[in-house]
């Protein structure tokens, strides 16, 4: 288990060479207050929002990975349990929980919009 964590971490974290603008030009296809880094482009401008903006794009990616790898690894469970009701149960708990939590990333996306942007009307969200 560890060494597959260890080559899923070598393998996101070499994407930065990858994506890497040539000619060292660090803006990359950014606008002009933002800096291209290994995530994508993150704003540099506090007064509208921006960093914030970044930060929550970042972290709504990150939560769906997560629930997207404990997805795997419950049907992981699944799949080698070989009948035991022990093991059957605990994947289909993670499968769920997983699942659950996807949609409570989605929907407090969409209650951020709704809220937020239509009623408030905040700029950067």
């Amino acid at each position: 288990m560890i060494s597959i964590f260890a080559a899923l971490v070598y393998t996101f974290s070499s994407f930065g060479i990858v994506f890497a603008a040539p000619g060292g030009d660090i803006k990359g296809n950014c606008d002009d207050n933002e800096v291209q880094t290994a995530i994508g482009c993150i704003s540099t401008d506090i007064g509208s929002g921006g960093i914030i903006t970044s930060l929550l794009k970042f972290s709504v990616g990150i939560g769906g990975g997560v629930a997207l790898l404990l997805m795997l690894y419950g049907t992981f469970i699944i799949t080698t349990s070989a009948g035991i009701p022990d093991k059957l149960k605990a994947g289909k708990e993670i499968i769920s929980s997983a699942i659950i939590g996807l949609i409570f990333i989605i929907l407090s996306v969409v209650l951020m919009e709704i809220i937020g942007v239509s009623i408030l009307g905040l700029p950067g969200l």
